[in-house]
């Protein structure tokens, strides 16, 4: 914005070097050009001051596609002065001497004539072709057609002024249409994720069956191993058994036979014995007895001899006496 000082009845006006200032007296320009610094009288001047850096407008259309679908375009339009006297002949750029403010609104106007221009070109563009088709192929299209339309368009060059960029940040149905549109796709993604989730769950199933078989298994072979560990225990504990009673057999036979051979030579000894004493004569029985009573008189408290025993025993001593020894 230019600044412009007044003193008495002259003015000073100071411009930056992105305005350019055109000075008009009696309706004919005096001074054209960027960033001047010039003394005037208020009375007799006219001034317009045209920016001349580049500029950038809003655009926004809300459209319908050829299914009349609901479809918004948003983006921004780049766009500078190309003839500052060619626009501030059409638009009126006339300053305030006294504040040097632009007495109009001759930005907004060059930006509804570009917004116009735009307007019409989305318009045109989103009702040529159905809503699922101007989804799929996405803002890109649309930016090519309005450079094209902008950048040739002759009622901007006309009056000075050319489109240098055009930027589209979106090309979207209606929320509620969005969300239709969305419903299948998200039914289809819920879909596999459920799929997925089965097969997650089924994968965990068969490992756990595979686990619970792999323990079964391991049960089946541990019982297996234990059965067998039991019958070799058994048929073990059988041998034991057996050689025990082997061993035992063997003893009582060796006793058996010990005692067999005692006894039969206790008994052919007895026989022996018996043999010696039958040969012998009754009165050497009677003296073998009667030491034989005299070795255990310690343990005989008494003894009765009657008269009849004293008698035989007698008898018999005198019969084995010799004959030259008997008494005559």
């Amino acid at each position: 914005m230019a600044t412009v000082r007044n003193i008495g009845v002259i003015a000073q006006l100071q411009s930056e070097a992105s305005s350019h200032i055109i000075r008009f007296r009696n309706g004919r320009v005096r001074q054209s050009g960027r960033g001047l610094v010039f003394w005037f009288r208020p009375e007799t001047a006219s001034i317009s001051e045209v920016p001349v850096d580049d500029r950038e407008m809003t655009l926004f259309v809300r459209g319908r596609s050829r299914d009349f679908q609901t479809v918004v375009v948003q983006g921004t339009i780049g766009w500078h002065v190309v003839d500052p006297e060619l626009l501030a002949s059409r638009v009126d750029f006339s300053i305030d001497l006294r504040t040097g403010r632009l007495q109009g609104e001759p930005i907004e106007r060059i930006e509804a004539r570009l917004g116009g221009i735009a307007g019409q070109a989305v318009l045109q563009y989103l009702g040529a072709s159905p809503i699922g088709a101007l989804l799929d192929a996405g803002p890109e299209p649309l930016r090519a057609v309005l450079e094209r339309v902008l950048f040739a368009a002759p009622a901007l060059a006309e009056i000075g002024i050319a489109a240098v960029a055009v930027r589209l940040t979106n090309l979207a149905p209606t929320s509620e249409l969005e969300r239709a549109l969305q419903t299948p796709t998200f039914e289809a993604l819920q879909q596999k994720a459920d799929e997925a989730t089965f097969a997650r769950r089924a994968l965990a199933v068969e490992k756990e069956r595979a686990i619970a078989e792999n323990e079964l298994a391991t049960k089946t072979e541990l019982a297996r191993r234990e059965t067998v560990l039991i019958a070799q225990e058994a048929e073990n504990a059988r041998d034991r058994a057996a050689g025990v009673a082997e061993a035992r057999g063997l003893e009582a036979a060796a006793e058996a036979e010990r005692i067999r051979l005692v006894e039969g030579a206790r008994a052919e000894a007895e026989q022996r014995r018996a043999a010696i004493y039958r040969d012998m004569p009754p009165a050497v029985l009677l003296g073998l007895a009667a030491r034989e009573l005299a070795g255990k008189l310690e343990t005989i408290e008494h003894v009765n001899v009657t008269p009849d025993l004293l008698a035989a025993v007698l008898g018999e001593f005198r019969g084995a006496l010799p004959a030259r020894l008997a008494p005559r």
